[in-house]
């Protein structure tokens, strides 16, 4: 039997867009015609006919198999290319369910057909996942066999389970495919890899695949061929970075960070059977799964043995004892990160949500002066080049001459085009024609609303899409105007703590004297952000780090915060979160906006 020569495509859809995306696949049957090389097998990711976060409209994408096999035969006839199998995911409708599914078919031969459709098991619903709710699982999972020999398919996080690779493998499988889209996660210090275009840091969450990666392959001796989705939907990107293991756990290939790509490799019959020889862990299982399924089927277990001098965790009455909680002073900043991998990230973000998803080729940024909104222009300029920003300086009478200063001095840095409006005449003019007149703090909140305003009107007259610049520090503690600040469609910067936007400003190069210059709202003379809320930016940022990941408010104590600042900051957490929702609308039907009837942002 020949040994096959595998593609992974490192594909980015165009969401919900079924024939467009065929279109395209049929544009990737062609480029592989014209190589010196066509692979044999051609690995497309999860999703790849539609996008994977479709929440409920997941319906009007779905086909049947056999309806998806049909167009990709005209797609591969029209392309010019010469046989090939393919793996694809997409969604199916089977039975009057629907799918997260994954075929393997042969295309071009005298008996192109279906060889196989795995159904995705293992339904993700935590977290930004919510498969579940419009998915139908799978039933299992089986080896097939191919032109090349046994394969077997999971789909993304079936391949988490080891039970799924295990027993895909048992079945005969030498070859696993996993077709995924997992959005990328974790900025902080990456380990480096090489890459086939060049050597670079990847997101904390790549980390781990490549891990279960290696691991299925390595105790199993089968090559695993991951093919990872590319683009961004709704904020989350999908990184690329797809995958190729060999029999022995060892990395043969890998793709490029957030670009589109083919990851080839040869895949050798001989070095499966090379490592299963010399580690035959999957023999060993082989020899003895039946008699561990026979056992724990019948609830067969060993008995727990105790020596008698060892102290249970239970007092004389029965209740569970409670450890200490200790703190590691050794424990890396859970807040640093990686500079580069997130420039990267956030220049890729910049670039596709506002080129790619929403048909723009400008941003405008509404430049204060202040750390966050220089550097918003910063990655803008680098995603969209310097002629394709528009920098707005919004001062008003009682601004200060520093932030004006300090928004010139970005403007110049850049190279950008600038406007700049002041907004005194219509917010005194606001001011003077109400009968309440506003104290300061309300009329900060006109000179936000205003300034939004602003913005948008020139979104408008230079078809510039507006970008955001507010912090993740600022977004939990409720430190803006509600639809002011937080109005712009598109934000780089709000899953990012206020010390990490600084860190990644002093990366990029935004001048010194902004990133350390205390950070003001400037609506009012005198005013700092840290005198507002009552806690340093760096401390809170801390404290909000360990409130979101649960810990207690005595666990956060005993790292060192005070019970003053433990409350500052919880009390602003938990009073605020209806300045981060869209507003509450009655419920009176079954297809109410946002709660039956769900679209994603970018649907």
């Amino acid at each position: 039997m020949p040994d096959p020569r595998v593609a992974v495509i490192q594909f980015r859809p165009r969401k919900a867009d079924y024939k467009e995306n065929l279109r395209r696949i049929g544009g990737v049957f062609a480029q592989l015609a014209d190589r010196d090389d066509p692979p044999d097998i051609v690995v497309f990711p999860e999703s790849a006919t539609s996008g994977y976060f479709l929440e409920g409209g997941v319906r009007e994408v779905a086909v049947p198999a056999g309806a998806l096999f049909r167009d990709l035969q005209a797609q591969h006839a029209a392309s010019g290319a010469g046989p090939m199998d393919v793996v694809l995911g997409f969604f199916e409708q089977f039975r009057n369910h629907i799918h997260n599914s994954a075929l393997y078919a042969s295309l071009g031969v005298d008996d192109a057909k279906i060889h196989h459709v795995h159904r995705k098991v293992f339904l993700p619903t935590y977290g930004v996942f919510d498969e579940r709710r419009f998915i139908h699982p799978g039933r299992g999972v089986q080896a097939f066999d191919t032109r090349w020999g046994r394969a077997g398919i999971v789909v993304c996080e079936d391949a988490w389970h080891s039970i799924m690779p295990t027993l895909a493998a048992l079945d005969g499988a030498k070859f696993l495919f996993i077709p995924s889209a997992s959005p990328a996660r974790g900025v902080v210090p990456a380990r480096v890899v090489a890459t086939d275009e060049d050597d670079q840091t990847i997101p904390a969450s790549l980390e781990t695949w490549e891990r279960i990666a290696r691991t299925i392959a390595g105790e199993h001796g089968i090559y695993v061929v991951m093919a990872h989705l590319v683009g961004f939907e709704g904020g989350k990107g999908f990184p690329g970075v797809s995958l190729i293991t060999g029999p022995d756990g060892g990395v043969v290939a890998r793709g490029p960070l957030f670009e589109e790509a083919v990851v080839v490799a040869q895949l050798s019959d001989a070095a499966v059977s090379r490592v299963r020889t010399d580690q035959p862990l999957l023999s060993d299982l082989q020899a003895e799964m039946t008699n561990l399924i026979e056992a724990f089927s019948k609830g067969e277990r060993e008995p727990l043995v105790y020596d008698d001098d060892v102290e249970r965790a239970t007092d004389a009455g029965g209740e569970s004892t409670s450890l200490p909680f200790v703190s590691d002073p050794d424990a890396p900043d859970p807040l640093a990160v990686d500079p580069d991998l997130l420039e990267r990230w956030l220049v890729a973000f910049l670039r596709d949500e506002i080129v790619e998803r929403r048909g723009f080729e400008k941003g405008i940024v509404g430049l204060s002066g202040g750390v966050d909104s220089s550097l918003t222009a910063f990655l803008a300029t680098k995603a969209l080049g310097k002629e394709n920003v528009i920098g707005v300086r919004m001062p008003y009478s009682s601004s200060s001459v520093e932030s004006l200063e300090h928004a010139n001095l970005v403007a110049e840095i850049l190279g950008i085009r600038t406007e700049t409006i002041d907004i005194t005449a219509a917010v005194d003019g606001y001011a003077k024609a109400t009968t309440c007149k506003p104290d300061p703090a309300r009329l900060g909140n006109v000179m936000a609303r205003v300034r939004m305003i602003t913005l948008f009107d020139l979104s408008a007259a230079y078809r510039a899409l507006p970008l955001g610049t507010g912090n993740k520090t600022e977004r939990l503690l409720g430190y803006f105007t509600w639809h002011a600040d937080d109005s712009p469609p598109v934000n780089p910067l709000g899953d990012l703590f206020k010390t990490q936007v600084s860190a990644l400003a002093r990366h990029v190069g935004v001048p010194k004297e902004i990133v350390d210059k205390p950070a003001t709202a400037d609506l009012i003379v005198g005013q700092t952000d840290e005198k507002d809320l009552g806690i340093s930016y760096p401390r809170a940022d801390a404290i909000l780090w360990h409130l979101l990941r649960g810990y207690s408010v005595e666990e956060i104590a005993a790292k060192g915060f005070t019970q003053e600042e433990i409350t500052v900051v919880h009390g602003r957490l938990e009073s605020t979160h209806w300045k981060r929702r869209l507003p509450t609308v009655a419920m009176v039907s079954q297809t109410a906006i946002g709660e039956y009837y769900l679209r994603p942002v970018d649907y």
